[in-house]
């Protein structure tokens, strides 16, 4: 009985998006804002680690049943696209009923009891909001894709010490190489031989289970996720995040692979982030500057345009499910959609909508019973159901998609 009234009482955490979700696309097509990775953790993750309370999420409707919203008589509402800090978690902790934390003119947080929260739920007007102004708190945001390798140095400084604090790391092999003082740290089953790994930029950890094999040459930050391989030769610049599951070899240079990705064989990737279940062919290279050395445009898909990223770095951006061919290449700041097959020679244009099939020399749709039965098979190989939940938010992501594919339009 003890343990039902403590939980009834205690505080729920639900992660909303605001327009920042569509400025995130196609990454988050698939998946709400806090589930993107950055650093070693999701952004869910973070906020669970952080303030110990149960997370739910407000995320798009076709969403809403994998992802759902729970809430009680306590409910702190926290801008997906924040990261957690000490600063910005005292002051959730201190917020009273109806007050908000905002930043400028966007909602960063806010404390609502289980009345309020049910009429916000219900696109119901809700009672005033007291606000405080975060102008002085110190604390990440993720405003674009390109966010997540920008801010990955320090993301990943900060949950190294988050994950790591009061632990003691596995022993690393004496066969290995280590550069400089920063820490590495090895979980449980990790495993590591004949690497060079150089900390001075930053620490090195490596998940559960994961594998570095002989050869590798890796410069942290650098975070290698739960059951993850780096293959032999690779060689890896901070700061740089291999999400659980993935698979790397070749060249890698301050890139985010969220999970289950694999860019296996060598060839570039760099200043890039890629979804769940992609696959770059063997020799597969990505240019991350422009020859004229020009701020890099990336596609935005509100603007339905390409707009300035404020960076001179910036590579690939690929939604899930997206695959591509041997010696493919990407040019600068390229945007590929959720389930592209792309293939051919020479480069394909800097945005690929989703559901598409081809290359240089022109795309087709990529039917959604072919794409189901790749995806099937795909996750099978690691004993994961693709389930109606799953097949359902892909089908409305075809059709919300399809306004992109011009060559429907003509056809």
């Amino acid at each position: 009985m003890l343990s039902v009234i403590i939980l009834y009482a205690m505080a729920h955490l639900i992660l909303f998006e605001d327009e920042t979700r569509d400025n995130l696309l196609p990454l988050t097509f698939t998946r709400p804002v806090a589930e993107l990775r950055i650093g070693i953790l999701t952004i869910k993750e973070k906020w669970e680690r952080w303030l110990g309370w149960p997370v739910s999420y407000i995320t798009e409707d076709y969403l809403a049943e994998k992802y759902p919203i729970d809430y009680g008589k306590e409910n702190y509402l926290v801008n997906a696209s924040a990261l957690p800090s000490s600063q910005l978690c005292r002051l959730i902790r201190q917020m009273d009923f109806n007050e908000a934390l905002v930043q400028g003119d966007q909602l960063i947080a806010a404390k609502l009891d289980e009345r309020q929260l049910e009429r916000l739920v219900q696109d119901k007007d809700i009672e005033h909001l007291q606000s405080t102004d975060l102008d002085d708190t110190e604390y990440l945001k993720i405003n674009g894709p390109w966010d997540l390798f920008r801010l990955n140095d320090q993301a990943l400084r900060d949950d190294f010490e988050l994950v790591t604090r009061d632990r003691t790391s596995q022993p690393l092999s004496d066969t290995n190489r280590v550069i400089g003082d920063g820490p590495v740290f090895l979980e449980e089953g990790a495993r590591v031989e004949c690497a060079i790994l150089n900390t001075q930029n930053g620490p090195i950890y490596i998940g559960k289970n994961a594998e570095i094999m002989e050869g590798c040459m890796i410069r942290g930050g650098f975070s290698l996720g739960e059951g993850a391989v780096v293959k032999m030769g690779a060689k890896i610049y901070g700061a740089t995040t291999i999400g659980p599951y993935c698979k790397v070899g070749g060249e890698v240079n301050n890139s985010v692979l969220l999970a289950n990705s694999n860019k296996s064989h060598d060839g570039y990737l760099g200043n890039s982030v890629l979804g769940e279940w992609c696959n770059l062919g063997a020799d597969t290279n990505n240019s991350n500057l422009k020859n004229t050395y020009e701020e890099v445009k990336l596609w935005n898909y509100p603007a339905k345009r390409f707009v300035p990223t404020g960076l001179q770095f910036c590579g690939l951006i690929m939604g899930d499910h997206s695959k591509c061919g041997i010696n493919t290449m990407f040019n600068t700041g390229t945007v590929v959609g959720v389930c592209a097959n792309i293939f051919g020679d020479g480069f394909p244009r800097n945005y690929i909508p989703s559901f598409s099939w081809g290359g240089v020399h022109g795309y087709q749709t990529y039917r959604t019973d072919k794409a189901f039965d790749m995806i099937e098979r795909v996750m099978e190989r690691r004993q994961l159901p693709f389930t109606i939940q799953d097949r359902l938010i892909m089908l409305r992501i075809f059709e919300d998609t399809a306004q992109y594919r011009n060559w429907e339009k003509h056809a």
